[in-house]
Formats: C-alpha cells, sequence, structure tokens
C-alpha cells in the first residue's frame, strides 16, 4: 500500500494556521482540514515566537526515530492474548531514550483505521510539535505519516500516547527518557516500570465503548451483568463516603448497550483519593505489559543500587506502589529532582512519574501496584538469589505503611522556582458529575477554540478548585508547575474532590497548551481547555 507523508513543513506550510488566530483551522475527521474562524490575538502554533524559543534551547545531535502505530495482537502472559492497536508489536511500545540537548526526529507512521496523532507527556517542547490534533497540528490520517522534530531540553522520566479520542487506553504508549549528562546519582540497574490498566479486546470491550456507556451517566446503567462492585449487603446502592452518590441519579430507561460486558464501576473507595477511586472496572492490571499471573522478573545482585522509573500509563487508575521488604528513596517526580525522600509506598495518579533508588536485598520480591481503591494488583518481581517467587494476590506490608504523595515532597535547590508573585491568576473549576458524565472546565466542555490567555514572561498562579465528588489528575502541557511552599517542580498533580490546589509557573514557552484531567474518560467527556500565550 502507498503510504502519503505528511511533513510538519507541509501541514504547516498549507495555509491552516489562521493568520493572528493562534489556531491551526478546525480539522475534519479524515483530516482534510476545513477553514474556522478562530479566536484572534493569540501566538500560533508555527508563529516566530514558538521557532525563537527553539532556537534558544540549542538543538543538539539527532536521534532519528521510526514508529508505528498499528493494529496488533499482543500477549500479556498466562495464556491472555488480546486484539489492539500499539506502537509496533511490544507492550509497552519501545523505548525512546536520549540525552538531555539532543534533538528527537521521530516519524510516526498511521497504520490504524483512524487518525493518530502523539503527545510527549512533560517534555517542554516546542509548541507546533504538542501533537494534539485540531489545535497544534491536523490529524494524522490512516495511510499518513508525520514528522516530529525538536530539541529535548530537560532530562527525566517521560512518555508518549496519542492526544486522540480514547487511543492511550488501548496499547499505544511508550515510555522516554532524557538521561542527563551530567547525572548525579550513582545506581548499579535502572528499570523502567509502566504501569496500566487493560480493558482493551477483553469479552468484545474497547474503550471507544467503555466511553460510550459511561455518557450515558448512572440513569443508563445496565444492572444485568458484570462486577459493579457496588452493592451493600442488603441489595442498594451505596451512598456517601466516596462512592458515586445513587440519590442524585436518574434511573431512567438504559441505553442500547455498548460492545461487551458493562465496565461501569461502582462502590471504589480510597481515603488516599478523598473518596470515589475511579469510573471503570478493567479486567486487568499490568506491569510492563503483562498480567500478575505472568510477571516479568527483574534480576540484580544484592545490594544492587537500582534507580527505577515508574509511569502510571493509566486511563481511570491511581497505583499504590511498594517493593515488598524494602524502602524506596524518591528522588524525582515528573522529571525534575526532588529532596530525597524515603517512603514505604507511592501514590500514582494516571500521568504521573516517580523515580526511586532502593537497595536491593538478597533473595525474591514482589513489586507490586495496587489498583488505589478497586481491591486488584498489577505485579512484577525482583530476583536477587533462590527462593519461591510470590503469587499474583500477594500484598506487601509496606503498601500499608508510608504512603508518599506529591505535597509531601520539596523541589531540589536546582529547580526550585524563586519566589515571585504572580502577575496573573486563572481560576479553574472542576465541575460535573458521574450521574450526567459532563466533566468540565468552569462549566464548559472543551472546544479547540477555547482560551485562557497569559503573556510570555509572565509568573502564572493556577488555581484549581474542584467542585465534584471526584478526583482528577490534572496535566499542564509544555510547562511544569511548582507545588505550593517550595514544592515538587510537576505537570501532573492530583486534585482531591472538594480541595483547593494552587500552583505557580513561569510562562517562558509560547503556543496554545492543552490543561486537561489526565482520566482518559473525563478529558474525552469535556475536562479540557487551552492556556493560549496573547500575541
Amino acid at each position: 500500500m502507498r503510504t502519503i507523508t505528511t511533513t510538519r513543513r507541509a501541514v504547516l506550510g498549507a495555509g491552516i494556521a489562521v493568520a493572528g488566530g493562534g489556531l491551526l483551522a478546525a480539522c475534519s475527521k479524515d483530516g482534510a482540514g476545513s477553514s474556522a474562524a478562530q479566536p484572534a490575538g493569540y501566538v500560533s502554533p508555527d508563529g516566530r515566537e514558538v521557532a525563537a524559543a527553539e532556537e534558544k534551547r540549542r538543538p543538539g545531535p539527532v536521534r532519528n526515530v521510526r514508529l508505528t502505530a498499528t493494529a496488533a495482537t499482543l500477549d500479556l502472559g498466562g495464556g491472555r492474548t488480546v486484539p489492539t492497536w500499539a506502537y509496533g508489536d511490544a507492550l509497552p511500545g519501545r523505548e525512546v531514550r536520549l540525552t538531555a540537548g539532543d534533538t528527537l526526529a521521530l516519524t510516526l507512521a498511521n497504520h490504524l483505521p483512524e487518525p493518530t496523532s502523539v503527545h510527549w507527556h512533560g517534555l517542554a517542547l516546542r509548541n507546533d510539535m504538542d501533537g494534539v490534533p485540531d489545535l497544534t497540528q491536523r490529524n494524522i490520517r490512516p495511510g499518513a505519516s508525520y514528522d516530529y522534530r525538536f530539541a529535548v531540553p530537560h532530562p527525566g522520566t517521560y512518555w508518549l500516547h496519542p492526544h486522540s479520542g480514547t487511543q492511550q487506553d488501548r496499547g499505544l504508549y511508550a515510555p522516554l527518557i532524557v538521561e542527563d549528562p551530567k547525572e548525579p546519582l550513582q545506581y548499579d540497574k535502572e528499570w523502567v516500570v509502566v504501569l496500566d490498566d487493560w480493558v482493551d479486546g477483553i469479552d468484545g470491550s474497547t474503550p471507544d465503548a467503555v466511553l460510550a456507556e459511561l455518557s450515558r451517566g448512572m440513569g443508563g446503567m445496565d444492572h444485568g451483568g458484570g462486577d459493579h462492585g457496588g452493592m451493600d449487603h442488603g441489595g442498594g446502592m451505596q451512598h456517601g463516603s466516596g462512592g458515586h452518590d445513587m440519590s442524585k441519579m436518574s434511573m431512567t430507561a438504559a441505553s442500547p448497550a455498548p460492545s461487551g460486558p458493562p465496565r461501569m464501576l461502582m462502590g471504589a473507595t480510597s481515603d488516599l483519593l478523598g473518596g470515589d477511586a475511579g469510573d471503570v472496572a478493567y479486567p486487568h492490571y499490568l506491569v510492563n505489559g503483562r498480567v500478575p499471573q505472568d510477571p516479568q522478573t527483574f534480576t540484580a545482585k544484592p545490594g544492587d543500587r537500582i534507580r527505577i522509573r515508574f509511569i502510571n500509563a493509566g486511563g481511570d487508575t491511581a497505583f499504590r506502589v511498594a517493593l515488598g521488604d524494602h524502602r524506596m528513596t524518591v528522588t524525582h517526580t515528573d522529571g525534575f529532582p526532588v529532596e530525597h525522600q524515603q517512603t514505604d509506598a507511592l501514590l500514582l495518579g494516571m500521568g504521573e512519574r516517580y523515580d526511586v533508588l532502593v537497595e536491593a536485598k538478597d533473595g525474591v520480591f514482589p513489586l507490586t501496584a495496587l489498583a488505589e481503591g478497586k481491591k486488584r494488583t498489577a505485579l512484577a518481581v525482583l530476583r536477587t538469589g533462590a527462593g519461591t517467587a510470590p503469587g499474583a494476590d500477594t500484598r506487601p506490608r509496606e503498601l500499608d505503611g508510608t504512603v508518599l504523595t506529591a505535597d509531601r515532597l520539596k523541589a531540589g535547590r536546582a529547580v526550585a522556582l524563586g519566589d515571585r508573585r504572580p502577575d496573573r491568576t486563572v481560576t479553574l473549576r472542576l465541575t460535573g458529575s458521574m450521574a450526567k458524565y459532563d466533566w468540565a472546565v468552569n462549566g464548559k466542555k472543551y472546544t479547540p477554540a477555547q482560551r485562557y490567555g497569559v503573556s510570555a514572561g509572565e509568573r502564572v498562579r493556577l488555581v484549581f478548585v474542584n467542585d465534584t465528588d471526584m478526583w482528577h489528575p490534572m496535566h499542564l502541557h509544555g510547562h511544569t508547575f511548582a507545588l505550593p511552599g517550595g514544592g515538587p517542580r510537576k505537570d501532573t498533580a492530583i486534585v482531591l474532590p472538594g480541595k483547593r490546589l494552587e500552583v505557580d509557573f513561569d510562562a517562558d514557552n509560547p503556543g496554545l497548551w492543552m490543561l486537561h484531567c489526565h482520566n482518559v474518560y473525563h478529558a474525552e467527556a469535556g475536562m479540557m481547555t487551552v492556556l493560549g500565550y496573547r500575541a
């Protein structure tokens, strides 16, 4: 089949940027594009300001990578194979590894039956490479390819995934590791550990079908099958303490059932997440693409110092992670160093990353990722000596010990955001409910024309006010922000139900940048918006 190649130059040179509008014209489903009036007065994704910011990064040696998004049958272990979409034939996709200062030149070939894109989660990159269709680029149509090229200025643990519909909740993700040429940490081994919740291809389920089911709200529930986990001992639905409040839900006639069994989750609660833990009952939870019945085994020698880079690539699940009989020393979160702190366990919301150091003991130990509030686990194994491998349901005591969350960390001295009063405050109320599945920002569902204006050089304060009964991992593209009180530099932060979180960032990367909940289903329902730099 003939492959149609669409380069960045061809796309952005084709007149799809609206003059002075700062927005690529809205694209049709097939990626052909259409002209649409958009807000004026904003920096365009391919504007001179973006080019100037890229030049300041001093793009260095080029690392060439080819990536193919394709239909695939993947082996999750234990005899379980699933039809899905993936980057090649592996889960996670093949790791992309660079050194800070390199230029990444990656060509994505789209062999999927629908348009796709690639977003580089956590990277401060040029805006026209950010991978958001209808905002910073056109969709990459089936049979086409797209050339991404940008400087990678900051070391750290990152990852890549589509920003197209619910595609991220399939097998379309891969780690992206940027090494520090002046690495201060000393360690003998390094592992990249990607956590995921899995539904695609199981008994006919797809993420699109899950979204369709959730979008009908509680009134559209099919109570005839599936384990929703929300019935109390008396046969009625649970109320209060973080479960979905059924007293407010309309029990209207159910909509036609989507493909696959019901996946709506009821009654999953977590004190760490402020109540309700999630919407989706996943049949599998994975570490590096493996089910716990057939886990990946990492080998080392007793006394080895191991760096573990954790990435939560899940769609709807926070993970509480612990290594049995070990304590972990946290060194980084979301790619940026923190003051080192020991802990028994970590909590990772979707999109968050943590780096830790551990000193391996002698024996065989479970690396367990508990699906927070969902009472299921994912598993990998550390083996440094003789012994029986832990079973799939093992629960190390460390999971019930000290659990570290980002608010307990301090930024490393070299990356701490300096004291400065904010020049601008942007308040973002997180709104919506499970009953209507009407998730939004400030009561408005996402459209590409939305803008919250900022100006280059400003210190910007984002005020997240969570008016919902759910927790939301909020992610800002193209920047890192600082948590309050000298807290860590992050690009994704958990905002608990009924709570307020204020974070600051410096507006030093011009363009149009998405800000959204990293729950795939909340985002697709409408909890996304745009921060736009004024021209």
